[in-house]
């Protein structure tokens, strides 16, 4: 069974993540069927696309798949791990991709959705960046996507507090386009998606392609991205990095050491 619905509105996709039991964690699966519905609804000549949770949900999607993480002394997010290869196909996908984000937001999910090209949330609902919860070695890649459309202040305190951000102080901070009231969310974001569709495709894509390379443009030395390469090794082999998983799965607060 797909860990996600895929449908057509006329000219716009709608991707729901489906997995209410693990509180729609990207784990492989789910992530190998939301890439699946991107190529399904591109063959369709959809012109938009909206990833959302299920209707009324308190939890869009709780991040990574912890269960999922490497135990060992192994990167934990590489070019090919799940969150990383999603980003990348709703990056690359040729129409505007729209996150509407009803329920909490954790962790790599966040960056899924700041990956969007809009995002439309619930007055309701909040986001938060938890990897210093875990002791987890956030990858270099996965930092620049966070930080390419906020301020670069709101997201180290998020990024260091790992506390949630209301949904008032995302649209405040420029996280959001705008919010609504939960019961007015779809209406709206259908009527943006639609508006979206009868516009140019080809020039929508191009402009997107363009934006997107604009903002990645900077450049980082061999030398520099391998010392931080190098930093990001000593936390994952980390003491702290252990006790962050063990406490996750044994429901209980961590006690880092900075060992």
């Amino acid at each position: 069974m797909s860990l996600v619905i895929t449908e057509m509105k006329n000219r716009t996709g709608v991707i729901t993540l489906n997995n209410p039991p693990k509180l729609n964690a990207l784990c492989k699966e789910l992530i190998d069927d939301l890439i699946a519905g991107l190529n399904q609804i591109k063959e369709q000549d959809a012109r938009c696309v909206i990833l959302r949770a299920p209707a009324g949900c308190k939890v869009f999607s709780a991040g990574h798949d912890i269960s999922e993480l490497p135990k060992g002394s192994r990167d934990p997010l590489s070019y090919q791990d799940p969150l990383r290869r999603g980003v990348r196909a709703i990056q690359s996908f040729p129409g505007p991709v729209i996150a509407m984000v009803e329920g909490s937001v954790w962790g790599g999910a966040f960056e899924l959705v700041m990956s969007c090209d809009m995002i439309f949330a619930a007055d309701t609902s909040t986001f938060a960046m938890t990897p210093a919860n875990l002791g987890v070695a956030y990858d270099i890649v996965g930092i620049h996507n966070l930080i390419r459309d906020c301020s670069l202040h709101v997201i180290k305190e998020m990024l260091f507090t790992a506390k949630p951000v209301s949904a008032e102080r995302a649209l405040q901070t420029g996280i959001v386009n705008r919010t609504f009231p939960a019961a007015e969310l779809e209406a709206a974001v259908m009527e943006i998606a639609e508006l979206i569709s009868v516009k140019a495709p080809l020039s929508i894509a191009l402009i997107k392609e363009e934006l997107r390379a604009l903002n990645e443009a900077n450049p980082l030395t061999p030398d520099e991205f391998e010392r931080l390469q190098g930093l990001r090794r000593v936390v994952y082999d980390s003491d702290d990095a252990k006790e962050g998983i063990a406490a996750f799965f044994e429901k209980r607060k961590p006690v880092f050491a900075g060992k």
